[in-house]
């Protein structure tokens, strides 16, 4: 069948690079892709939230199935017009979709559905959430509600920090994302990212993985879209699993269903491994990316099998996923300056080098091609994904990689990627 891939970051060039190896498809498209799914997809060169144009792109190509990979066009709703078209399209619909469009939206079905969850408050003042903050014992997570590409988490240390951070919130710092604003208790324990995949009422359990946020090592600096990723992560076990699977991704599947908004997608779950279980910190209706570039590279299963499945809603009659039992790393290289002000257009080299290394596979993410060479053209712009039989063993190919095979002095990475596995 011919396939329309949405997105050009990294997440998507791991879902290329899977779906290029499916036997359901023969023709694959990607709108607006990278240079490095350029080597795997014909490029469609429409932006993936112009939803329109997308829509005239699935018409002209008669596309038969289309895959959404980032947030932005599933909450803009292109999900609901394919389907009014008769399309088939993997992802949730706009009304679904807030489970991540919408911080609020997730926590009050938290609380319809027992759903372990951090406290919370929801505030569209500023004057009403500062003297919430004033009356309550710190640290505190302060959330835009809407979407903000991955940084709009602030933690605040004191009440006077909390208290900056609203005022900066409520007077525009992530736009019409912080018009409402979530304040939510401070979890402490390690976070883990899992992921299942859900066809409206049946919900199945993908793996788990864990990602770095925070721009420098140590975890110290701003929060990014993701510094890294490693799975398996060694926090979550198969009881783990079980656990979230019944007390956080089967109340959510029952909850959206019985509310009238039925998922049909990825649950991406944030959850916080707490002395008292795990939490969810929050939902993406997608793909995490950089765990996206893991997942793809432990999974065995044909990824296109999965879509198919969960978009007819016969997931329940699926056989498992099957995985690698390698570790896989990927750490991500991101443009100096990332996540404030960086440049474009410096030329990176030794990218056909990395991937001839044992283990290694590099990802695309804000990249373009210019005369046959590779430039970068985003903030975060390769993932250096690497596999082995310990984890040690994959960090070192991954650093190997960058260290001996990539040149682009404009990037940085952390050096710290997955070494909370190793302890």
């Amino acid at each position: 069948m011919k396939v329309l891939l949405i997105g050009s970051g990294g997440r998507e060039h791991a879902l290329a690079w899977k779906l290029a190896k499916s036997d359901q498809v023969s023709e694959l498209f990607c709108a607006p892709g990278n240079a490095g799914i350029a080597e795997l997809a014909a490029i469609v060169n429409i932006a993936s939230d112009d939803v329109i144009g997308l829509i005239g792109v699935v018409q002209s190509l008669e596309i038969d199935f289309v895959i959404v990979g980032p947030e932005a066009p599933l909450a803009l709703g292109l999900v609901d017009l394919l389907q009014d078209l008769g399309v088939k399209v993997f992802g949730p619909t706009q009304a679904a979709a807030q489970l991540e469009s919408s911080k609020a939206f997730t926590k009050e079905l938290c609380d319809r559905y027992d759903i372990p969850t951090a406290g919370y408050a929801v505030f569209t003042e500023a004057d009403e959430a500062i003297a919430y903050v004033h009356e309550n014992t710190p640290p505190f997570v302060i959330k835009a509600d809407g979407l903000a590409a991955g940084k709009g988490v602030v933690i605040a240390q004191s009440k006077f920090e909390a208290e900056d951070e609203l005022t900066e919130f409520f007077s525009g710092k992530f736009g019409e994302a912080s018009k409402k604003v979530v304040v939510e208790e401070f979890m402490t324990g390690q976070e883990a990212s899992f992921f299942a995949i859900s066809d409206g009422k049946t919900a199945i359990p993908l793996i788990a993985a864990q990602d770095h946020k925070r721009a420098y090592d140590g975890d110290k600096g701003p929060n990014t879209g993701g510094m890294g990723a490693y799975s398996p992560a060694p926090v979550f076990g198969q009881a783990e699993m079980e656990l979230v699977m019944e007390k956080i991704i089967q109340p959510t599947v029952y909850g959206m269903k019985k509310d009238g908004n039925p998922f049909v997608g990825v649950l991406f779950a944030g959850l916080m491994m707490t002395d008292d279980g795990p939490k969810l910190i929050e939902y993406n209706a997608r793909f995490g990316d950089p765990e996206c570039q893991v997942l793809m590279r432990r999974l065995s299963t044909d990824v296109m099998d999965i879509f198919i499945a969960a978009e007819a809603g016969k997931l329940s009659k699926l056989e498992a996923p099957a995985w690698f039992e390698e570790t896989v790393v990927n750490v991500v290289l991101a443009a100096q300056g990332y996540p404030g002000e960086y440049e474009k257009g410096s030329e990176i080299q030794g990218i056909e080098t990395a991937n001839e290394m044992e283990g290694v596979k590099i990802f695309h993410a804000g990249t373009k091609s210019d005369d046959g060479k590779v430039l970068s053209n985003g903030g975060r712009v390769l993932n250096v994904t690497a596999s082995g039989d310990s984890v040690k063993e994959a960090i070192d190919r991954a650093y190997e990689a960058i260290d001996e095979a990539i040149d682009w002095p404009e990037g940085f990475c952390r050096r710290d990627i997955a070494h909370h596995a190793l302890s």
